[in-house]
């Protein structure tokens, strides 16, 4: 699934591309690209401009002009979901969804999707801790590192309450948004911290050397243009990025860790994989 990076590449391809024009045509090609609404999509869409691209987290959403109450059209990619901005005229992608026109005549936007994970809706605007909007299914998720609002002090005193392991923590999106098993296994790696180390036996120093590196890793995944294993996770102009090149523990198992060479293990987690070096991110022995 595409973590905060990813995301954000695309949120800048669409405040590029996007931003400031008006809907004039929406075309839902797949009923899974709306199931989350009760009520057709076009009718809440058309005559509305596009006020911006914004994101939390793993969840992008364009506000709206035009409604008579704040709503905005959030876009969640799940496992396969691609914003792409084509021209009118180009083919079809095999797995088009939904397809938005604009009353200039440009570009259009699609929602290309091949496993159906994502997906569309309108939602109204709430107003957040902060002042600012945000949409109402996006309200119960947690500011994301790089928000330059994230409290660090609050998420360092939450996590050390919490009776959990630190990996599962950073995959806590109402504790901290847009990390997800690849970055979280990047920045462990680079604090050299266990993933199943126990969050209340952490140090807020060492909370915040974590958190730091999250931030580090995170921004040079961005400049990468986030990470791409497949074909699957691609920006609005359809390239993908190339930050998997960078990597240090996430899917390098039985490969020499860059600091140690000591072979990098894989263990299974939550129905996925953790990656390490056994020898930098050692365990804390248990207390009696």
């Amino acid at each position: 699934m595409p973590e905060l990076p990813e995301v954000e590449v695309v949120r800048l391809g669409l405040q590029q591309h996007v931003a400031g024009r008006q809907i004039s045509h929406v075309e839902v090609l797949h009923h899974r690209a709306t199931r989350r609404m009760g009520t057709p999509l076009a009718p809440l869409l058309l005559g509305q401009r596009v006020r911006c691209a914004s994101r939390r987290g793993k969840y992008l959403w364009l506000p709206l002009d035009g409604a008579s109450h704040p709503r905005a059209l959030i876009a969640h990619l799940g496992m396969s979901g691609q914003m792409r901005v084509q021209p009118a005229g180009a083919a079809d992608e095999k797995h088009l969804r939904v397809r938005i026109g604009f009353a200039d005549d440009g570009p259009q936007l699609r929602f290309v999707d091949q496993r159906t994970f994502g997906g569309l809706q309108v939602a109204d605007l709430a107003s957040d801790d902060r002042g600012g909007r945000v949409p109402v299914p996006v309200s119960h998720i947690a500011r994301d590192p790089l928000d330059p609002l994230f409290d660090d002090a609050r998420f360092i005193s939450q996590v050390r309450t919490r009776r959990t392991e630190i990996k599962r923590a950073l995959l806590d999106q109402t504790l901290i948004s847009g990390i997800g098993n690849i970055y979280a296994d990047e920045s462990l790696w680079r604090a050299e911290v266990h993933g199943r180390h126990p969050t209340a036996r952490l140090s807020p120093a060492r909370l915040q050397r974590i958190l730091d590196h999250a931030r580090a890793v995170m921004q040079a995944a961005l400049l990468a243009g986030g990470t791409s294993f497949d074909a699957l996770y691609v920006n609005v102009n359809g390239q993908s990025g190339y930050f998997d090149r960078s990597l240090q523990a996430y899917g390098q198992a039985e490969r020499p860790c860059s600091r140690c060479g000591r072979a990098i293990a894989r263990e299974r987690f939550m129905n996925r994989s953790s990656y390490f070096c056994p020898r930098c991110q050692r365990l804390p022995r248990e207390r009696p």
